[in-house]
């Protein structure tokens, strides 16, 4: 019978019990509490990897769920997948995009069939397709099923690993990058043998220094590293080389970059005019090649500086180590990473050891037991009793007199193993066998009990052994350099055409019916004049008002302390006619500066641009009404300084003029450039970086010495770019000097000296000095007058030959440059050395600024005020030296060449 009350409820009731059913919640809880566990939710189970082992939590079920399959053949990876679902709360496609990510990265993972390739970008085949197993790597550093903390999987229905207990810093050695909720991490990949002598290092306690290390090779500049940490940035570069005049060749690309998206960008920065190219082309198979081909009449060098700064040959990188510490993310530097990760290792060897150690004890006790009981044949009694109780009391009673020789008290388990060893056993026991495999044991445990009181010699040679195991193969790919900062401007080609309507007061490039200016850049700035005698800066555009009556314009090239303006100006108060010479080195964008001296009505009468500081003569003419006695004068620009656009001038007249007209082209007024060459980076400068090499006019040249055995004149350009690995010395070129070579012949296997004079002039060639066997080297090269060298001769087991002195002109004539030269020894040397005393002899000509390069080896007294161009002497026998030259006192800061 059917009880319940079915009378209905009156409105208010209703309302009232389904109040006493559900709580009232205001929204802004629920969504802050959710908010907040979803951000805690991606940031430690998704994004951010643990220091313990490095990996994320995907990673981490990955590795374990290979290790539950793992019998040491492949697995197709789409049974990795599913074996991983079963610990991973999530589809599918994220756990095959983990896998293939950690089996492109060749560490962790055995790979076989079609993994893609991450230089091209070429994705990897279909799950089913592809098949992989736990590296040997891997099975070493990563799983220990005794040292491992457990959890119940995301269902509770399985076993996974809280942290792998890696003796390794994995993190470092593949990166890592994660975007989460409320912060990100990137941590870039480091090299695997430098971590681990890193780490070695950590556990001498030495300083270390870490930098990263990419598997696409290329070029790393890691000025602004910070050790990884947040606000750091590292810029990565392709390695380009210039293969012919036309040609250039990238054989490595950038990190984060492919072959696809770094050839779209070159094509992308040429059509839209940055770059000049005809043709680009991907050789890439084995190893990374792109072929770029270049229109005819454009310079390799500039190319290669307008590839870094407008395409993807150069990125940067700005890292973010952020790991989980604790069950909570931590920004810390990879410097602390390493240290954190070697101590989480050396902590895990002293846990293996001590189990190690425990179960050595425990054999040796068993075994100790059961030779015992086998000797005295205890075995023989046991009919007696009828149950385990008694049994196991009356095998204490017979081990009573034992006990003291045990480490622990016996237990009913040890009795319950005692009795349960068979018959046959027992009846075959050799007590000589048994004494053989105490003995091994206790040797074993002996080393073990060492290496527990001696742990960070077991830790560091644990990682020596990682080393010589794994190491092999894992050099580091990336090259670190120092980059030089490209101006874009300075490298941008014209790829637009500027025109100007001058008395109407516009300029741009959409002008095209006006006056032609020049050939520029659309990311060029204008400088603009005006007969008001006012200056402005202003980013080019398509068509920019600039004030009327424009009397000169042009492209602005800051810091150009080369460009001079010549300017005679009317000043509108005095009325007098002013005349100055100014440099525009430094402005604020579209901000008007005063040439005159501001005041109202003055006016420009005469105005002229000189690139190279030239000072021309011009022919003032006054008014006939005047009463100067000399109406008609000329005046020298080389007669008065040049000093900023801000000075007065000085007075030209006080007459009023008529006409001022251009009589006659002057030379610069301006110093020759003063140029030093930065082997850092291998380029040329006026900043006073690196070796000084003179003082350059027009036509001056350099000659480059190559350690591959030939020399190359070029220009003072600062486009130009030397290879830092194969220069040997680069001077000023001086025709009337004699070169001495120092060389190693590769096919006599014999030192050889040449001396001649220089008999080409071709600007951009390189002429091959020595033979063109692979392994001949130039090992010296001297423009002094009286060059004395000393080699010092390898040891061998059986000789020891003294060290021998040559000097050079007594041992070879000057011959031609195709020359063979005269055989020193067939000995192998280990050091060539400048003989100092002749050094000092030699007329040595020293720029008067203190040197800054920081290779120190020979130093020569010379006078303070030389009067020629220093020669340069540099050798090298594997590694180059370098001569440095030092004033006999210390110059002050006015005396210093180089300053303009």
């Amino acid at each position: 019978m059917n009880t319940e009350d079915t009378t209905p409820l009156e409105p208010d009731e209703a309302f009232s019990n389904e109040d006493k059913i559900h709580d009232i919640l205001p929204v802004s809880g629920m969504y802050e509490n959710w908010f907040l566990e979803y951000a805690s939710y991606v940031i430690l189970e998704r994004a951010v990897p643990a220091i313990e082992d490095g990996l994320k939590p995907v990673q981490r079920r990955i590795m374990h769920a290979m290790k539950e399959m793992d019998d040491g053949r492949y697995n197709k990876v789409a049974n990795i997948i599913g074996s991983t679902m079963q610990y991973h709360p999530h589809g599918d496609a994220s756990i095959g995009d983990a896998v293939v990510n950690m089996g492109q990265k060749d560490l962790l993972i055995d790979t076989q069939g079609n993994w893609g390739d991450v230089r091209t970008g070429d994705g990897a085949a279909a799950p089913r397709y592809i098949e992989a197993r736990l590296s040997k790597f891997a099975l070493d550093v990563l799983f220990n099923a005794d040292t491992t903390l457990w959890q119940l999987s995301y269902d509770g229905r399985k076993r996974e690993p809280v942290s792998l207990p890696s003796k390794f810093p994995l993190l470092l050695a593949q990166g890592v990058e994660g975007i989460a909720v409320g912060l990100a991490t990137k941590v870039m990949p480091h090299n695997f043998c430098e971590l681990i002598l890193a780490s070695i290092d950590v556990l001498k306690k030495k300083p270390v220094t870490i930098y990263p290390d990419f598997a696409t090779g290329g070029m790393i500049d890691v000025t602004n590293y910070n050790e990884g940490k947040k606000g750091g940035k590292i810029r990565v570069r392709a390695k380009i080389e210039e293969l012919d005049k036309k040609t250039l060749i990238i054989k490595d690309i950038p990190f984060g970059t492919t072959t696809t998206t770094l050839i779209d960008s070159i094509i992308k920065a040429n059509d839209n005019g940055k770059i000049k190219i005809k043709k680009v082309i991907d050789n890439t198979a084995k190893d990374v090649e792109i072929q770029i081909q270049l229109v005819p009449g454009v310079s390799p060098d500039i190319t290669i500086d307008a590839l870094y700064a407008f395409t993807d040959c150069e990125v940067s990188i700005s890292p973010n180590a952020c790991v989980i510490i604790a069950d909570k993310p931590h920004f810390i530097s990879v410097v602390d990473i390493l240290k954190t990760c070697t101590q989480n290792t050396l902590i895990l060897l002293q846990r293996e050891l001590e189990i190690k150690k425990l179960d050595l004890m425990e054999k040796l006790l068993f075994s100790s037991l059961e030779k015992i009981f086998i000797q005295e044949e205890m075995y023989i009694d046991f009919k007696k009793y009828s149950d385990k109780i008694t049994l196991f009391q009356y095998l204490d009673e017979r081990f009573e007199k034992h006990k003291k020789n045990f480490y622990r008290a016996i237990m009913d388990e040890d009795f319950e193993k005692l009795t349960q060893i068979p018959m046959i056993r027992i009846t075959r026991f050799d007590t000589n066998k048994a004494d053989e495999k105490m003995r091994d044991l206790e040797g074993v445990l002996a080393e073990t009990i060492h290496h527990l009181a001696h742990l960070i010699d077991y830790a560091i040679k644990y990682f020596q052994d990682l080393l010589k195991k794994y190491g092999v193969g894992r050099e580091r790919k990336t090259e670190i350099r120092n980059f030089e900062t490209i101006s874009a401007t300075t490298v941008a080609l014209a790829n637009t055409k500027l025109y100007v309507n001058r008395a109407e007061g516009f300029m741009g490039t959409s002008l095209k019916k006006d006056e032609f200016v020049t050939d520029c850049s659309d990311i060029d700035d204008i400088i603009v004049f005006r007969r008001d005698g006012k200056c402005t800066v202003y980013k080019i555009g398509e068509k920019v008002f600039a004030g009327k009556d424009i009397i000169h314009i042009g492209v602005f090239r800051k810091g150009d302390e080369r460009m001079v303006y010549n300017m005679v100006y009317l000043d509108g108060d005095a009325g007098i006619s002013m005349v100055k010479r100014f440099q525009v080195t430094g402005v604020t964008r579209e901000k008007e500066y005063d040439l005159t001296k501001g005041s109202k009505g003055s006016k420009v009468l005469y105005f002229s641009h000189n690139p190279n500081g030239e000072a021309e003569q011009i022919n003032i003419t006054l008014t006939p009404a005047c009463k100067a006695k000399i109406k008609v004068f000329d005046f020298d620009f080389s007669n008065i300084e040049i000093k900023g656009r801000g000075s007065n001038g000085n007075i030209l007249t006080k007459y009023p003029v008529k006409k001022i007209q251009f009589k006659r082209a002057g030379t610069s007024t301006l110093e020759g450039v003063k140029i030093y060459y930065d082997d850092s980076i291998g380029r040329l400068n006026v900043d006073n970086r690196g070796k000084y090499l003179g003082v350059f006019d027009g036509d001056d040249k350099l000659i480059c010495f190559y350690k591959s055995g030939s020399y190359e004149i070029t220009s003072f350009e600062l486009t130009n770019r030397y290879d830092i690995n194969d220069v040997l010395a680069i001077e000023k070129l001086d025709l009337a000097k004699i070169i001495s070579a120092i060389y190693f012949d590769g096919d006599s296997k014999a030192y050889f000296v040449k001396r001649f004079k220089l008999e080409t002039s071709t600007v951009g060639k390189k002429f091959q000095f020595i033979s063109e066997h692979p392994d001949s080297r130039l090992l010296l090269t001297s423009t002094q007058e009286s060059t004395e060298v000393k080699f010092e001769f390898a040891k061998s087991k059986n000789t020891t030959i003294p060290n021998q002195t040559f000097v050079l002109e007594d041992v070879e004539e000057i011959k031609g440059w195709k020359a063979i030269g005269t055989k020193l020894t067939m000995h192998k040397v280990s050091h060539i050395e400048l003989v100092e005393s002749v050094m000092e002899e030699a007329v040595v000509v020293l720029p008067e600024e203190p040197e800054t390069s920081d290779e120190k080896n020979i130093k020569v007294e010379v006078p303070t005020q030389p009067k020629t161009q220093p020669p340069l002497t540099t050798f090298t026998t594997g590694n180059t030296v370098h001569l440095e030259v030092t004033p006999k006192k210390p110059m002050g800061n006015n005396e210093q060449l180089g300053l303009f």
